[in-house]
């Protein structure tokens, strides 16, 4: 495991550093307004965001950084991205010695996993929340599934969720603290096709675990999943396809990487939200499609 620091940047008064945060759709610039909006005081707690190096995680951990936390940014094998987001975090802290902080880790490891809420605690002195938002993604259906990929599957995008969760009860009940796992799920559960078989499955157990867990690490932990729609593009989708296909929902939208922030935050904030999914995708779970968006 590797661990590097990065020392933010900000001016010498907090009312000088841009406190946004994306909240029921408004943005709140002035630290006096998160209590307004309904937001916690986040200063000095800290967050570890899974796959955060890139993508979706990258912007949750944007996000929490906006609103005050500090982010423990894990990555893989993408470091260089790692850095340059823990660098675009530390534009939102105030200049008072905090910290962000990336760790390297193999989530379909058990013993790495481990490893990486303890690092955490021992780099960063506490540990209050864990986004997960990496996933392994990988292509399967009924004829070609196999053992091999479903444990692939469940080890880095099931497992791995319910050992920080885990690790992370360990420590805050120690501490006599609460603290809070979001799991990323997707819309795929309610509205299921054949493709991706292994990666479903995977988040099918997430989803049930988070019911298990909300249940078994009470009071100290709450446990919430956050289902998007399709949210990003990819190598698999020409942009004007996924411009064509987000818009397939009730609402003529799919989710944006600002919803699932905004949900993100709206869920580590809540102190009374637990055991339940937001769907925070436009209602593409309403609809029914026969492939999923990548293959269309």
């Amino acid at each position: 495991m590797r661990c590097s620091m990065y020392l933010p940047k900000g001016s010498d008064t907090l009312d000088a550093v841009v406190k946004s945060v994306v909240f029921t759709g408004a943005i709140v610039s002035h630290p006096s307004l998160l209590f307004a909006s309904g937001m916690t005081q986040t200063e000095n707690k800290v967050v570890l965001v899974t796959g955060a190096g890139k993508r979706l995680g990258r912007e949750i951990a944007l996000a929490c950084a906006r609103t005050g936390w500090r982010v423990a940014v894990h990555y893989r094998s993408s470091e260089e991205d790692a850095t340059e987001t823990i660098a675009l975090c530390a534009d939102f802290m105030p200049a008072s010695g905090l910290k962000h902080l990336k760790f390297q880790a193999d989530l379909s490891d058990e013993q790495a996993t481990r490893g990486l809420a303890s690092e955490v605690v021992a780099q960063m002195g506490r540990l209050d929340a864990v986004v997960n938002s990496a996933a392994l993604f990988e292509h399967d259906a009924p004829e070609t599934f196999s053992y091999a990929a479903m444990q692939k599957h469940l080890a880095s995008n099931t497992g791995a969720a319910i050992v920080l969760a885990q690790a992370l009860h360990a420590h805050v009940k120690t501490l006599e603290r609460a603290g809070v796992v979001i799991n990323l799920l997707d819309q795929k559960l309610w509205n299921q096709n054949p493709d991706f078989l292994s990666y479903t499955l995977s988040k099918a157990a997430l989803e049930a675990a988070n019911t298990m867990l909300a249940i078994g690490l009470a009071p100290e932990l709450r446990v919430v999943g956050i289902a998007p729609g399709l949210t990003l593009t990819s190598h698999l989708l020409a942009d004007d396809k996924f411009q064509a296909l987000h818009k397939l929902s009730p609402l003529g939208r799919s989710s944006t990487p600002e919803d699932v922030c905004a949900a993100v935050v709206f869920a580590l904030s809540n102190s009374s939200i637990t055991g339940t999914t937001l769907l925070v995708d436009g209602g593409q779970h309403l609809m029914k499609f026969e492939r999923d968006f990548s293959l269309m």
